[in-house]
């Protein structure tokens, strides 16, 4: 169809996580008449059943990672055909670097807000990312249908944040839609709960501006995404923003640090419903993927040949966190996994450098080691995890906040925190903030619901390291919580340390359900009757404070005198499993996670006994 700019629409779709983007754009594929349902039913999966969630963490985490683009073709009231350009980008704030780089692709965007949540943190820092790039908003207010749903308020909550965040006339006069993403219905009416997804297109049609381009000028195009395939290697992704690109045309691409190299494109692809599609030429204010650029990375620019002319590039904020990548030197490795060098770790950071802008990679104290920077846990965490599935071995240690300085004064990283929790609850999660040099902005009731109390703070974001998963025991599950950075500030003082020590193996081998039982009234176990464990190995969690050496590998003596009991009458508690996550929250600072592609172990940094005892030493005469 007509690709003119005047019939395009380049759309951004932002919200807090779970608020429901992914599953407006599954609708909005179901009912655009490009595919069967049957052919959209077969690519859907995961914890929600999204088309769009096509990576595996995605679909088991159920929540969005990776931005990505689709394009929807619609025929207005008029007759008048049109073409979406569809832009998903992650609801977590640990990917608020996918948010950035994509936004420059859109010149709108739909805010969508959960109808009971209302404005969370993450709602926040996008909607302050899409205004500074004069990007005005469509409130979608999804949800609607739920039974605790408060699309009024939450409405006048939107409101009011933008004019917090200093929105213009423009933006503060945004239309509203209500809608419930899974019935499958957008609606101006809140009283009109039929229908489809006409009402929203129809506004996008009419709020969303085409693209402000030149047609007519040398050819430019910022890369802000890439992919890669093994067949035809990496693909950048981007939009024209000046001229015309052509099939097979000889341009120059302007790297960021101002290198021009020469280079021919091999293929050109518009985005057409889920896929892409060949195409001779793509003008300017269309998405486009180029194909036989190499190298190109994320920030690049491809331009005329004659004119390399580089567009400004993609603002990233900077990482908060950080965390050590080492090769696994424990016992056992090698048995589980196929990348156990730091030659091969260091290539694949590499890689990822190349598409993952929030991330910061650095030589650590040795050769074996580096210092991993990222936007917060999950983030980092998603990386381990896509490593281990690749085949690689590595030991990582405890999360670090990345400190700044700024004249002569060491600044740490501080983040808003919001938590949503039943009234009879609210004193514990008060307690355990307290002790974790919180400050309370807000509190009072959560407008429209009823039993819930709504409490913000001004939190180091070394605190939350740890806290959800003690939140969440405090309130049996109930509490809601979500953070995102909102500045540097000085420290704030010490925090108090782990409450209860571990139990760490003394010796190798298999544990038995023997020395389990002897072992029952010491603390909660992470292994398990038949689990091989090694010398230095965090095995469990002490019931009191310090740490014991434990031998979980002795088995019963054999005598000529018959017991009157046998082995599965030993009393074993249930292993604690904990997640990839979890495991990085509680590891203490001499302490290393073990990850392999089926294993994920705690140990000490230093396996021996006598070389921690020498260390403690140490440590006390400095």
């Amino acid at each position: 169809m007509d690709s003119q700019p005047a019939s395009l629409r380049n759309v951004a779709i932002i919200a807090h996580v779970d608020h429901g983007k992914t599953s407006l754009v599954d609708k909005l594929l179901y009912q655009s008449g490009r595919y069967r349902q049957e052919q959209l039913d077969k690519l859907a999966g995961g914890q929600h059943g999204l088309v769009f969630d096509s990576n595996d963490l995605e679909r088991e985490r159920g929540i969005t990672i990776f931005s990505k683009n689709c394009a929807v073709e619609y025929q207005d009231l008029k007759g008048d055909r049109y073409r979406f350009n569809l832009i998903d980008t992650p609801g977590h704030a640990d990917f608020g670097g996918e948010v950035e780089r994509v936004l420059t692709m859109a010149d709108g965007v739909l805010l969508v807000v959960d109808a009971f949540e209302g404005p969370m943190p993450q709602t926040r820092f996008v909607l302050q990312k899409a205004l500074g790039l004069g990007l005005r908003p469509i409130v979608v207010v999804n949800k609607v249908d739920r039974p605790d749903s408060r699309p009024d308020e939450v409405v006048s909550e939107v409101f009011d944040l933008l004019v917090d965040l200093g929105a213009d006339d423009d933006a503060l006069d945004f239309a509203t839609v209500y809608a419930s993403a899974r019935q499958g219905w957008a609606s101006l009416d809140l009283d009109d709960r039929t229908g489809d997804m006409r009402p929203l297109l129809e506004t996008i049609v009419h709020r969303v501006p085409p693209p402000e381009v030149d047609q007519e000028g040398p050819a430019q195009m910022l890369v802000t995404t890439i992919d890669f395939s093994e067949f035809v290697g990496r693909i950048g992704i981007g939009r024209v923003s000046r001229g015309t690109l052509g099939n097979r045309q000889k341009v120059s691409v302007v790297e960021r640090d101002g290198e021009v190299t020469r280079q021919q494109i091999g293929q050109l692809f518009t985005f057409d419903g889920l896929d892409r599609k060949e195409t001779q030429a793509v003008g300017a204010g269309d998405l486009c993927a180029v194909v036989g650029l190499d190298p190109v990375n994320i920030g690049d620019t491809v331009c005329d040949l004659d004119n390399p002319e580089a567009l400004p590039g993609v603002e990233i904020d900077v990482p908060t966190l950080h965390m050590t990548f080492r090769v696994n030197d424990g016992p056992l490795s090698g048995r589980e996994g196929k990348y156990l060098t730091s030659r091969q770790l260091k290539e694949r950071l590499e890689k990822e450098l190349r598409s993952n802008v929030a991330l910061r990679v650095e030589t650590g104290d040795t050769m074996e080691q580096f210092r991993v920077s990222g936007r917060g846990l999950m983030h980092l965490g998603i990386l381990i995890e896509n490593l281990r599935r690749e085949g690689f071995e590595l030991c990582v240690g405890k999360p670090q906040v990345v400190l700044k300085e700024e004249d002569g004064e060491r600044l740490e990283p501080i983040e808003q925190l919001v938590i949503d929790v039943p009234d009879d609850h609210s004193n514990a999660v008060m307690a355990l903030l307290g002790d974790r040099r919180a400050q309370m902005l807000k509190m009072g009731r959560k407008s429209g619901a009823s039993g819930f109390t709504h409490m913000e703070f001004s939190i180091p974001a070394r605190s939350l390291i740890g806290l959800r998963s003690r939140v969440l025991t405090a309130t049996a599950g109930n509490a809601i919580m979500h953070h995102t950075v909102i500045g540097f500030e000085p420290s704030r003082g010490e925090l108090p340390d782990r409450a209860n020590g571990v139990l760490i193996a003394s010796e190798a081998g298999p544990v038995t359900a023997y020395s389990l039982d002897a072992l029952y009234d010491r603390g909660v176990f992470f292994v398990e009757p038949g689990d091989v464990v090694y010398e230095g190995q965090v095995v469990g969690e002490n019931c009191k404070a310090g740490d014991l050496v434990v031998n979980v590998v002795r088995g019963k003596k054999l005598t000529n005198v018959r017991a009157a009991g046998k082995d599965d009458n030993s009393q074993v508690r249930p292993a604690r499993r904990m997640s990839l996550e979890e495991c990085l929250e509680y590891i203490d600072e001499d302490e290393l996670v073990e990850v392999t592609p089926s294993s994920v172990r705690l140990r000490k940094m230093m396996l021996k006994e006598s070389d921690r005892r020498r260390e403690s030493r140490r440590l006390a005469q400095v």
